[in-house]
């Protein structure tokens, strides 16, 4: 599961990036605008680049940095880039993206965010018509229909395969003449295009156009292909009507997006500005200062901060350079891996009633460390306010979380999490207010099955049913 068990956060799954532009380094541009998409996966990364006949492609584990320290050379005017953090698929370099495949219609390079929810059935009968698998990843499902379809053109093929698989997608492919990106008929992951001055860009979103001073110019719409070749941009929409039914992930504007992206034309920032709004009206807090656990809910706490007129202050330092954590540590470990990553200032929280922001609570097993930190260095009461309604169910959309038992709002009331945290007050931001939040984007438009168990797309699995556990 792509989960923080220091941070007790869900990790922001994959990020995907593409470029034709015949008048640039490709190489160059796809690296500095998976940079940009850093935050959406840190596990891999990977770049691949084609003139039309060649393809050349690098890839590693760990970041962006470490994961590829040479650039492809050679001379293209395509490319396509990925980083990741493992859904399906175990955290194995051959399960690093692109894909790339060579078959009897040409040559792709496949870089996929999401997760298929009918990919192990299509798998299996891939496997027993004679299909050859050397991942684990759902992703080389889709790269085995496209080379199996009938269709005539590279770019039907793709449509072929992506009417038969089910869940999240958002594609970037290199084919032998063009760029293509298509989004599931849900929209559940990002996906946007962008123009630099002699050509074009895909990615998951915005925020990596100004990394390469491109120029935003809409998101891709759920059920559409774009095609971008030496003709500019052809759309279609790929998806059968009936089956385009537009839900996109709340949790992008919550948690995974970064602050500076336009998500299907909603500012991130100002959503989580709302947020911190939001959550005042709610609560009402008398406090004396406003802070976050940094740095998913700042921008929250400076929207609390704004609309309550209590000072925000920053009482929790981020060791920035602590490094990746894959590890599942016991308690006592755990306790070790906060406190080395964060440090409380107690001529900050010192006496202080504190209104303590974060984006949510997964498991509950780090909330509790990190107040008994602030209480620890002397602050007097903690109100923690999360800018998400409770998590109560599993996510199979991109996310891939655990078994529905383990997430400790399926299993427990409010004032029981309240109660294994310490914390003084405890308050989860409804869902009314955080639709309110997201003021650009109609409800009907979002998905909220992590917190209502609303799948509008089959789940592989049925959901297992909550049972009491016992904390640590």
């Amino acid at each position: 599961m792509n989960y923080d068990p220091i941070f007790d956060k869900w990790h922001e799954e994959c990020g995907v990036f593409g470029v034709f532009d015949r008048t640039v380094d490709v190489a160059r541009y796809v690296y500095w605008g998976l940079f940009a998409l850093q935050h959406r996966g840190q596990e891999s990364a990977g770049i691949a680049i084609t003139d039309g006949n060649e393809v050349a492609l690098k890839k590693g584990m760990g970041l962006l940095t470490e994961a590829i320290k040479e650039l492809p050379t050679l001379k293209s005017h395509m490319g396509t880039g990925h980083v990741r953090y493992s859904t399906t698929g175990s955290n194995n370099p051959r399960n690093i993206q692109p894909l790339v495949i060579h078959y009897q219609g040409g040559q792709i390079a496949v870089a996929h965010n999401g997760n298929l929810t009918n990919a192990l059935g299509i798998r299996r009968q891939l496997e027993a018509d004679g299909s050859i698998f050397q991942t684990t990843m759902d992703s080389e499902v889709i790269v085995n229909l496209i080379a199996r379809s009938k269709a005539d053109t590279q770019e039907e093929r793709i449509a072929d395969a992506a009417r038969q698989i089910e869940g999240a997608f958002s594609l970037v492919i290199t084919t032998n003449d063009s760029l293509v990106g298509v989004r599931d008929p849900q929209g559940f992951r990002p996906l946007c295009l962008g123009k630099t001055e002699h050509g074009y860009v895909l990615s998951s979103e915005s925020c990596a156009f100004d990394a390469i001073k491109a120029e935003f110019i809409r998101d891709i719409d759920p059920g559409e292909m774009v095609i971008i070749d030496d003709r500019g941009v052809r759309s279609t929409i790929y998806a059968e009507p009936q089956k385009i039914d537009k839900k996109l992930c709340v949790f992008e504007y919550i948690y995974f997006a970064r602050s500076d992206s336009k998500i299907d034309g909603q500012s991130v920032y100002e959503t989580r500005l709302n947020m911190g709004r939001e959550l005042y009206n709610e609560t009402k807090y008398d406090a004396d200062i406003v802070m976050s656990i940094p740095d998913s809910g700042t921008t929250v706490a400076l929207g609390y901060a704004r609309a309550s007129g209590i000072p925000f202050a920053e009482g929790l330092i981020k060791n920035r350079y602590s490094g990746r954590t894959f590890i599942k540590p016991n308690q006592e470990e755990r306790e070790l891996a906060v406190r080395m990553k964060l440090n409380a200032m107690p001529e900050v929280v010192g006496g202080k009633r504190i209104v303590l922001i974060d984006d949510s609570i997964v498991r509950g097993t780090t909330s509790g460390l990190i107040v008994k930190m602030l209480k620890e260095t002397g602050a007097k009461e903690i109100y923690m306010c999360v800018s998400s309604p409770a998590i109560e169910y599993s996510c199979h959309y991109g996310i891939d979380t655990s078994v529905r038992k383990e997430l400790i709002a399926a299993t427990h009331t409010i004032e029981e999490i309240r109660d294994y945290i310490k914390a003084d007050k405890l308050h989860y931001l409804s869902k009314e207010g955080l639709c309110r939040a997201v003021s650009g984007v109609p409800e009907a438009d979002l998905c909220f099955a992590c917190f209502n168990g609303d799948y509008r797309v089959d789940v592989p699995t049925e959901q297992e049913e909550g049972v009491k556990y016992v904390l640590e």
